[in-house]
């Protein structure tokens, strides 16, 4: 790490044997202890599901990637032995377009967890916290602890499920990053536009709203936040190809935001290269007239279809407007889980501030069948 970042880092308030840990982790690139869906489902998991489980665990897409995508991505693989780095900025340039961005404020990714955690090194600090969501996606405060920097979780309102961004805004004077997930994970629940924009105006001075719209396509009333970026405000917005589009497995994403802030994110990347089979399934997912209209509109008649299923049985559960929702099992969601797993369903994990609650993904028709059965046998059990 050059000697500007050992001046940033003190400035945050680290010490000289933080920086040399976290220069040491840095430096040793893959061993960096960061975390994404799979990863947590998989330590969730205790190994691996057998071949015939359904595994509605990991908010993953069973779809696969469009038929545009997998054309692109067949097209190119001949041509894998070349690092093909053009790819990267066609897909910046492309959703550019269509966000009204300039193409430097949007940066291709591999995926958007490598964005969110290179946002908390770098706004983060030992005086600077972490403010998150509880119930909300963990991996921002994992590597906020990392580096030393406090978590400070904030209930969600009560009845909406949406983010209290009020106490958010209030939590901290010298907050680092603010993490908002819209829809939220693992809820589904949505934010108003309304309620993110008064936080982006009202947030503490020098911290950064991170808004993580991996969720947004598969809401039919959650509004995007791109204008936000083009106003050139203290946010950075991420976007995934691995939810509605079905592409977890190859790796694609963007992060977008004034140049300013995208710059400090690469002074924590690796070693810069991206799957170039998951850049050109991106741009070619983009390009599609149909794909996301079609794909929500599955998605939205499986989990409803769900939800009517839940409240025949009694089951107390939270309107989600994602692939994924919350149920209360009224006992230890471990022990339901674990049971769920001997028959065959893997479901999603726990979260320590609401025990006794499940986080289910919305799969396949044929899956959410096979988790109907399984649920009335371990739910009465």
């Amino acid at each position: 790490m050059a000697s500007r970042q050992k001046v940033e880092f003190v400035k945050r308030g680290f010490s000289r044997r933080d920086f040399h840990k976290i220069a040491t982790l840095l430096t040793a690139g893959g061993a960096l202890p960061f975390y994404n869906e799979r990863a947590l489902a998989q330590s969730a998991m205790g190994g691996p599901a057998p071949p015939d489980a359904v595994r509605i665990d990991a908010n993953e897409n069973p779809m696969g990637p469009c038929q545009e995508a997998a054309e692109a991505i067949h097209a190119i693989v001949q041509k894998g032995g070349r690092y093909l780095t053009e790819e990267y900025s066609k897909l910046a340039a492309t959703l550019a377009e269509q966000e009204g961005l300039s193409p430097s404020y949007v940066q291709a990714l591999a995926g958007s967890s490598d964005a969110l955690h290179r946002t908390v090194l770098s706004f983060c600090g030992r005086d600077r916290p972490y403010v998150v969501a509880d119930p909300g996606y963990e991996p921002g405060s994992r590597a906020a602890q990392i580096i030393g920097a406090r978590v400070i979780r904030v209930p969600l309102v009560a009845g909406s499920f949406a983010h209290d961004v009020k106490r958010m805004a209030a939590a901290h004077s010298s907050t680092g990053v603010i993490y908002v997930c819209n829809p939220n994970n693992p809820t589904g629940t949505i934010t108003s536009t309304e309620d993110i924009e008064w936080l982006v105006n009202n947030k503490p001075a020098g911290s950064i709203v991170l808004l993580d719209e991996a969720y947004i396509h598969l809401s039919a009333h959650a509004g995007k936040a791109s204008y936000l970026v083009a106003a050139d405000k203290d946010l950075i917005v991420l976007r995934t190809f691995s939810k509605l589009y079905g592409m977890a497995g190859l790796r694609a994403g963007v992060a977008m935001g004034r140049p300013d802030l995208l710059s400090k994110l690469d002074q924590y990347a690796g070693v810069g290269f991206l799957p170039v089979t998951g850049m050109v399934g991106a741009t070619a997912r983009l390009k599609s007239k149909t794909v996301v209209e079609e794909r929500r509109k599955i998605i939205a008649n499986i989990r409803e279809a769900t939800f009517g299923f839940l409240t025949k049985h009694n089951i107390e559960f939270i309107p989600s407007e994602a692939n994924m929702f919350m149920m209360n099992v009224r006992r230890s969601g471990q022990d339901f889980s674990q049971a769920m797993r001997r028959e065959g369903v893997y479901i999603g994990r726990v979260w320590p501030v609401w025990p006794n609650w499940v986080r289910v993904t919305v799969g396949s028709r044929e899956d959410m069948l096979r988790f109907q059965q399984a649920c009335l046998k371990c739910y009465h059990a």
